[in-house]
């Protein structure tokens, strides 16, 4: 069984961060290690606030070491990071290691709340983890962020976008469009450095999203430690997460979760991905 990793932070409600990586690593077959950068927590007395509590570096560090005794690594991704040492703990691991597939999910934002992370967090993912991502997957406002381009509304912004992103370093890069696209589809762009693909889907009208955007790196992840083809392993990752989100459920009065199991339990086996 390949071996996967999720350096990220802990969502304590279990939809998104770590805990969604890890279902989607089981769904797929592989077998998921995590360390944590940071945890969120959400308060109901105050309206659903969030609260990110970082962990040090150093703790960190001791995760990875554990992580990484073993067998090696068939893939690995990053999400919120929580603070700029912690990117920096982590680049500085990965440098000795040898881990052929490094997913990069540049989480600046929490859902649900217009917080974002410290400015040097976007300069340290731009100038560390992106040289680093074997593919990157911002969705539209982190895309625009990471290219300095603002507010992406259509898709030739994202391919300008995209173009930014993948001269930073990364060498494949993937836009979630979503909702703000204000598309009737779901549309994501891949772009390799060479050509541009559009991947899209129906576009479901739920509230019952949250993790989609965790849960679609995961996957994106775990196919690749499985031996996909880059394309493929997205196109994969764009149906894993659509079930997810087409039978999202109501976890509280506040959020609702997309469900991690939808693909494989509504008996749509999972194509041989070699």
């Amino acid at each position: 069984m390949k071996k996967v990793l999720t350096i990220a932070g802990s969502d304590s409600t279990g939809g998104a961060g770590l805990e969604a990586d890890l279902k989607t690593f089981e769904e797929y077959g592989v077998f998921g290690f995590a360390s944590i950068t940071s945890i969120v927590t959400m308060d109901p007395k105050t309206g659903w606030s969030h609260e990110v509590t970082e962990l040090p570096a150093e703790l960190l560090l001791k995760q990875l070491i554990s992580a990484f005794a073993g067998a090696d690594m068939a893939a690995l991704k990053t999400g919120m990071m929580g603070n700029d040492a912690n990117i920096l703990a982590a680049v500085d691991f990965l440098d000795k290691q040898q881990v052929e597939n490094i997913v990069v999910d540049p989480v600046i934002a929490c859902k649900g709340t217009a917080q974002i992370l410290q400015p040097e967090v976007v300069t340290a993912i731009k100038k560390y983890l992106l040289p680093l991502a074997t593919i990157t997957t911002p969705n539209l406002v982190e895309a625009g962020i990471l290219a300095e381009l603002g507010d992406l509304t259509n898709l030739t912004d994202m391919k300008k976008a995209a173009r930014a992103i993948w001269q930073q370093g990364a060498k494949n890069v993937v836009i979630k469009g979503g909702h703000r696209l204000g598309s009737d589809k779901a549309i994501d762009l891949f772009y390799d450095g060479a050509e541009f693909v559009t991947f899209e889907n129906e576009l479901y009208q739920t509230d019952f999203n949250h993790g989609a955007g965790c849960t679609f790196a995961a996957a994106v992840t775990a196919g690749l430690a499985k031996g996909a083809p880059m394309k493929r392993a997205v196109a994969m990752a764009k149906q894993f997460v659509a079930a997810a989100i087409k039978e999202g459920v109501q976890i509280n009065p506040y959020v609702g979760h997309v469900w991690h199991g939808a693909y494989n339990k509504a008996q749509k086996r999972m194509e041989a991905i070699q």
